[in-house]
């Protein structure tokens, strides 16, 4: 074993172990792209208008015909967004097909996402240099950026620099907004006469960049063990001290399929789903009744503790914060960095713009609260809910509700929270096997894509429920997610985000276990990710894969 010094024991043994394969990637040389018939999917106009030249293309599969050497590939690869475990595997798998296909094909990272296209900041990775980062957490290999490419100079510089490398293709390792850049920039190249294939890899621990074609991002696995074993932990310390409750906000901005997927892997006693507080037009005083309701019916079977989670994103499903944010949102999209004076003298300024439903419901929170919310947007206009504490304001309500309520003689208990937030901690630890595999299948997907000169394509892979064995590879048109949503007041072209199917099958089995649930203590730990030993466990796939047959935790 090479000895890295810097690494642990676990992080060197995980160096030298060796993702699975589905077997159509064994041998690359003979495989090629074709298109797939009748895979029309119903875009807006305007999608039509802003990529013309790709919006037709069909999806494509992959076939065996006669074995041809292939020329040697240059191809640049990038991470864009926040970290997802597995990325490593997806520049190793690349690099790995590129040399079966060729031994003189060469592979150019480009540094701290983004901005490294544009300004032209590389280094060409190596085999060697890889060894190191194999079945490895995090993106510091090349590290990663938030930038979008968006401006006119932009693109034009990007489209200067690759072609002053001679690039075959461009891979983009993101998420819903880095590939909908990614669609952009195959138009563009398109429109410019340029040869290069840009394709995309689906990342996000969220879990959201989920439709159709996409059965789930590489590193939601990941986090969602890691934040499982967090919550089994907290779980096991509520039942043993008896008086804590444990308030876990959970990543997921968009979409709630971390919470539900912890959820039902910890069995605990309440989580919040934010599609289903949308669909049912849930208020927030109707959420802090319901976590007041089950606290009180705990309390009267002598239980002061339990857990509780929250999706990091639930305000943007309450139906009066909905609009609200969307106003905030407008308000404060020019907004530069402000002191906290500044918020706090902003705010009356801010009720007073503000229609008379959403002054209404920003006046009715903590100003500490209200503060959180003035922060500056994302590059996207987007409110950073990972910077709202969320789990502070439901104690906060929810402790006002159940003192009222003792007042009233309803609640005999005792309340003392615990507010947690599950966040960065499970976007670069040690990828799971299944997410070892996925990424370094998808690593050799996008090399084969290139190789088949086509441009404008999300590598995919499907029937990931189940074994490596079985799954199937394809292309997958970005434009076909495309759809058109608001963005800093104005419609924009971006992949369509993928929420939690309340008809779908997670969601069902938890409705049906979670009455059981949020009287009784059923906690369950899954304990940390484990890398060797039985199959079933430490290649177990995502449960949104995989139930109901092989769901064990009882």
């Amino acid at each position: 074993m090479v000895l890295y010094p810097d690494q642990s024991h676990l992080q060197r043994l995980r160096t030298i172990y060796q993702p699975s394969l589905p077997p159509i990637l064994t041998d690359l040389s003979s495989l090629q792209a074709f298109p797939v018939e009748n895979q029309e999917v119903p875009l807006e106009d305007e999608i039509h208008k802003l990529f013309p030249l790709t919006v037709a293309q069909p999806n494509l599969i992959f076939k065996r015909v006669s074995s041809e050497r292939s020329d040697p590939l240059k191809i640049g690869v990038v991470f864009s967004g926040g970290q997802a475990p597995g990325g490593h595997n997806v520049i190793a798998g690349l690099l790995d097909a590129m040399l079966k296909l060729n031994r003189d094909s060469r592979l150019i990272g480009f540094l701290d996402g983004p901005n490294g296209l544009t300004k032209n900041n590389y280094t060409e990775l190596t085999s060697e240099m890889i060894a190191p980062y194999r079945n490895q957490g995090g993106f510091d290999l090349i590290g990663s950026g938030r930038s979008k490419i968006e401006t006119a100079e932009q693109f034009e510089a990007l489209g200067k620099n690759v072609r002053a490398l001679k690039l075959d293709g461009l891979v983009i390792i993101g998420g819903d907004d880095s590939n909908t850049n990614a669609a952009f920039l195959a138009e563009y190249f398109k429109r410019k006469g340029l040869d290069i294939s840009i394709i995309g890899v689906p990342k996000t621990i969220d879990g959201d960049l989920k439709n159709r074609f996409i059965e789930t991002s590489f590193g939601y696995d990941t986090a969602c063990k890691i934040y499982s074993e967090i919550i089994g932990n907290l779980a096991k310390d509520a039942l043993s001290a008896r008086k804590y409750y444990f308030f876990v906000k959970l990543m997921g901005r968009s979409a709630s399929h971390v919470t539900l997927e912890c959820a039902v892997k910890t069995q605990i006693n309440l989580a919040l789903i934010g599609e289903e507080v949308s669909a049912l037009k849930l208020t927030l005083p109707r959420l802090i009744d319901q976590i007041a309701d089950m606290i009180c019916l705990r309390a009267a079977r002598g239980k002061n503790h339990g857990v509780i989670l929250i999706p990091e994103g639930i305000i943007e499903f309450i139906e009066e914060f909905k609009y609200m944010i969307q106003e905030l949102n407008r308000l404060l999209s020019h907004s530069g960095n402000e002191s906290e004076a500044d918020r706090i003298s902003k705010i009356d300024l801010i009720i007073q713009a503000l229609t008379t439903n959403s002054a209404t419901c920003f006046s009715s929170l903590p100003e500490e609260f209200q503060k959180q919310l003035l922060i500056d947007r994302d590059p996207h206009g987007n409110i950073q809910v990972s910077k709202i504490e969320t789990e502070r304001l439901f104690i906060c309500l929810v402790e006002k509700e159940l003192v009222k309520r003792k007042n009233q003689g309803n609640y005999i208990g005792a309340f003392n929270p615990q507010p947690l937030f599950c966040g960065y901690e499970g976007r670069s630890g040690l990828p799971s096997n299944f997410d070892c595999h996925y990424c370094y299948s998808l690593g050799h997907v996008a090399a084969l894509l290139i190789n088949s000169r086509v441009s404008g394509y999300m590598a995919c892979i499907q029937n990931l429920g189940k074994p490596v064995s079985k799954w199937e590879i394809n292309g997958i048109s970005l434009t076909k997610m495309l759809h058109l949503e608001d963005r800093k007041g104005i419609l924009a072209a971006v992949i369509r985000k993928g929420p939690v199917d309340l008809e779908g099958t997670l969601f069902n089995y938890y409705k049906e276990k979670r009455s059981a649930w949020l009287l009784e203590d059923h906690y369950c730990c899954p304990g940390p990710i484990q890398y060797e030993g039985d199959l079933e466990l430490v290649d177990a796939p995502p449960l949104s894969l995989t139930l109901p047959s092989n769901f064990s935790a009882n």
